[in-house]
């Protein structure tokens, strides 16, 4: 079988609903077309709302920047450690290295694939008895499986190093009945066009501590000092997000719990559909964790498969125009970090040689995950 369309079948595609463009329409119609006004305060609000735990939420231009400006709130400064996941997404070191400062890289555990509470543990201990106690952790749910979040903020804790936890695949996610995004001292999402819900292009800023993000705003609006005239006593930033993008986002949350079955039902498909091949397998959630499955991602292990690869799906599926990705290569084995510190145990690496993202947007067709799959049977017959 090949796919019947020309059309691309892409990883994760934005997917509107109802009510953004009324919105937007709305953001034109009041001239509202600047980086504050009322819809971002009620994107902000919808956010506040949907997170519960009586946090407070900035409203950003991406989750790198929600990064960023948390880091320097926790003064952060050059030459200082921060851990940081190595399974992720380069956004989640890049902004250590904005300020001078020096990321040491925390592989992952088998089970969420998330940063590792051991090798974490280890890593606290041996930078602090080298003189240089990290300043903050980051760790990240990937894929929107929460990591074990409960133990790491025990760790955090115990040596009082603050969490900023990288919640941008993982809105709608949660551990133990609690969203993720607000278990840290701050909390960070995002609203890439390819995430559960976008706002074409944009991020937060999470907090428990309302004051955490009044400072926050105030340094993503250029640090402007409360003045008739432009008067600045800090360094500021251009971080906030524009009242037309939050306009999108207030349309987004709309329809987020249904964004967030339909992922859910992609990741069901998948499972029931690819069962009988040796071979390939899924990551589950663990006890109390419930993932909005942004990304369906399969283990492809050639052993089983009888030398079939993760390549070998990932090529055949991109020769019927439809879009695949291996999973995140380790922030320890990319170029630009070869030089940073990192505590491995070999899981990541693995995950990065054998694993496969498939199509997981909300609008894709059960058509769709119909061709999908039967490429990936055709390998096996």
């Amino acid at each position: 079988m090949s796919n019947p369309s020309s059309e691309k079948i892409w990883l994760s595609s934005p997917h509107m609903g109802a009510k953004e463009f009324e919105f937007v329409k709305e953001a034109f119609d009041t001239n509202w077309i600047a980086p504050l006004g009322p819809h971002v305060n009620g994107f902000e609000t919808d956010l506040k709302t949907y997170l519960g735990n009586n946090v407070h939420v900035a409203a950003l231009s991406a989750g790198t920047a929600a990064i960023h400006l948390a880091l320097i709130l926790l003064d952060v400064k050059a030459d200082d450690e921060v851990l940081c996941q190595s399974f992720t997404f380069s956004a989640s070191a890049n902004p250590i290295t904005y300020l001078g400062a020096k990321p040491v890289f925390i592989d992952s555990e088998k089970d969420t694939w998330n940063m590792c509470p051991e090798l974490l543990e280890q890593a606290i201990i041996e930078r602090s008895a080298a003189g240089k106690k990290p300043k903050a952790i980051i760790p990240v749910h990937l894929y929107g499986m929460p990591a074990k979040i409960e133990r790491i903020m025990e760790i955090a804790d115990k040596y009082d190093i603050p969490v900023i936890e990288d919640a941008a695949e993982a809105l709608g996610s949660s551990s133990h009945g609690q969203r993720l995004g607000t278990f840290g001292k701050m909390g960070i999402l995002s609203f890439n066009g390819n995430k559960i819900i976008t706002t074409s292009g944009g991020g937060a800023l999470v907090a428990g501590d309302e004051t955490i993000i009044q400072k926050a705003t105030f340094l993503a609006t250029q640090a402007r000092d409360a003045a008739p005239h432009y008067q600045h006593s800090h360094i500021g930033y251009n971080y906030r997000m524009s009242n037309v993008s939050a306009g999108i986002g207030r349309g987004q949350m709309v329809v987020l719990d249904e964004r967030i079955a339909q992922r859910r039902n992609n990741f069901l498909f998948y499972k029931e559909a690819l069962k009988d091949i040796p071979g390939i397998s899924f990551v589950e959630e663990p006890a109390g964790a419930f993932s909005n499955r942004w990304l369906t991602t399969v283990i492809i292990e050639p052993s089983e498969t009888g030398g079939i690869t993760r390549e070998d799906i990932r090529i055949a599926l991109e020769k019927n125009n439809i879009e695949s990705r291996p999973l995140w290569k380790p922030m320890h084995l990319q170029p630009v970090f070869k030089n940073c510190l990192s505590y491995t145990n070999g899981v990541s690496e693995t995950l990065f040689e054998n694993g496969l993202c498939l199509p997981s947007g909300s609008n894709l067709t059960t058509q769709q995950l119909s061709t999908i799959v039967e490429i990936i049977k055709q390998l096996f017959r």
